[in-house]
């Protein structure tokens, strides 16, 4: 019998929480605990730890809240420092870095207060880094304008959702993973070149997904943001795998992303589909390199880059 992987050794009996649109609004309430300290909390998405996309997502909201006037973020720099852990709340400090005539800038240390001993083997509660990020805010103004062409991929309308796919896949799927997979995300996702995500085969790394939000309901540009944060943590680091046709769920498989990266071009709805083009240009030294576009309606909206860390360990029949 093959040893198992990481998502086997996550017990399936725990209860799964629903993960619709509603979930994903429920984690971006932050909690106001002083001028500049956000907490949130996380909901199971990818499994015990909480998804990167989340804490994107609650640290832009969290810089953005100490804004003294409206601005759109314009680009992020984040880096994961530890894996945070789904039970625990998430503390966001903010500090003002600056705040001029158009640009105003955040650092944000996201922590988590972990039970610990000390050197005497005495319970102590320790401040746990789990995330760093700087963030800038301009207004949006005209200038110089250019943008390369849009990707030309099949429409939305054409294909299948990532759900009715997983319908088609459910079969290959090892029985204690069967509950977890068949999930639906807080986001309609639509592949143009769907792999096998139980067998791949290697292939070129660059693949693509339309991507919009139901039910979203009027919001801010702050909310719009923070949920596009959140889906382009999705898929972008498996992007490194392709081109060697392993996945997540490959036995012996470890993968955690190192950094992310991202800008804000032009005005979006995430309500309405957008087109997430990714590619990985190398990898080497256990971490691969990816890059991401959303476009829609035929503008460059955003972009974004990701390192990740990737080892493939040997595994031992047991």
């Amino acid at each position: 019998m093959a040893a198992k992987t990481a998502y086997e050794n996550y017990l399936n009996d725990v209860s799964l929480p629903e993960t619709g649109i509603d979930a994903l609004l429920e984690v971006l309430k932050l909690r106001q605990e002083g001028d500049d300290t956000f907490v949130g909390d996380s909901i199971d998405f990818v499994g015990p730890r909480v998804f990167g996309g989340q804490v994107l997502a609650q640290a832009l909201l969290s810089a953005a809240y100490t804004l003294t006037h409206d601005k759109p973020c314009h680009s992020l720099h984040g880096y994961f420092l530890r894996g945070g852990d789904i039970r625990l709340p998430i503390t966001y400090q903010v500090r003002r870095l600056r705040d001029g005539r158009s640009l105003s800038a955040r650092e944000v240390i996201a922590v988590q207060y972990v039970e610990g001993l000390d050197k005497d083997g005495q319970k102590v509660t320790k401040e746990q880094v789990i995330f760093s990020m700087i963030a800038s805010f301009s207004p949006m103004e005209g200038g110089l304008e250019y943008q390369g062409r849009m990707p030309s991929y099949p429409a939305p309308e054409t294909l299948k959702t990532e759900q009715q796919l997983k319908h088609a896949l459910v079969d290959k799927v090892p029985e204690p993973l069967r509950l977890r997979f068949m999930r639906e995300r807080p986001i309609e996702m639509r592949p143009i070149h769907p792999q096998d995500p139980i067998n791949p085969a290697p292939t070129y790394p660059r693949h693509a997904f339309w991507v919009r939000v139901h039910e979203l309901g009027e919001q801010p540009v702050a909310i719009h943001q923070a949920v596009l944060a959140f889906i382009s943590d999705y898929y972008l680091a498996g992007t490194s795998l392709l081109g060697h046709g392993l996945t997540l769920t490959t036995p012996g498989m470890q993968m955690a992303s190192i950094d992310h990266s991202m800008h804000f071009h032009r005005p979006f709805d995430v309500t309405e589909f957008l087109l997430y083009d990714m590619w990985s240009d190398t990898t080497s030294h256990a971490k691969g390199l990816n890059h991401g576009q959303f476009w829609q309606n035929g503008h460059l909206v955003a972009s974004t880059q990701q390192e990740c860390l990737m080892r493939k360990h040997p595994v031992k029949d047991i």
